[in-house]
């Protein structure tokens, strides 16, 4: 646990902090996807996939969390696929939609390039009390949350 007190920041000084969180993780989010051979939205919608685990999502389900059409995500679905990173299967209650699992020699393959960097970030949570982590959940809830509204009302769908 922190035992002293945070240095205090403004608004403005948080706000930059995060913009420049967003700016290295999506640069690093682009190095992480040309490493295993991906670009950045292909990697995205794998991490989905990893996510659901044994749910295995609809490819319309995917469409929404990574906000693409059903018809780009056909193309991703191709890109995956064709990578060795995903299996489609028909869903066994509608056989029109198509239910995605992910390859796991590819999973094991992704979880060895990003471990490292959550071990660290797992050091770093630590530093944080539970009082601490209970207020940057709800941040980056909530921050999620703000930014998907924004961008569906951005495209009019909101």
């Amino acid at each position: 646990m922190h035992a002293t007190p945070r240095p205090p920041a403004t608004q403005e000084q948080a706000m930059w902090a995060m913009d420049q969180l967003i700016a290295t993780h999506l640069v690093g989010q682009q190095e992480m996807a040309q490493l295993v051979g991906l670009n950045v939205t292909d990697i995205t919608c794998f991490g989905f996939v990893i996510a659901a685990g044994e749910d295995l999502l609809t490819a319309g389900e995917l469409a929404e969390r990574v906000h693409v059409t059903t018809g780009a995500m056909t193309g991703i679905l191709n890109r995956l696929e064709r990578a060795g990173y995903v299996t489609r299967r028909p869903d066994p209650a509608d056989r029109r939609r198509v239910r995605v699992a992910a390859r796991p020699e590819a999973v094991a393959r992704v979880r060895e390039l990003y471990e490292p960097y959550y071990a660290r970030l797992a050091g770093l949570f630590a530093d944080y009390s539970a009082d601490e982590l209970a207020v940057l959940h709800d941040w980056f809830t909530r921050a999620t949350s703000l930014a998907g509204s924004f961008m569906e009302e951005r495209r009019g769908t909101g």
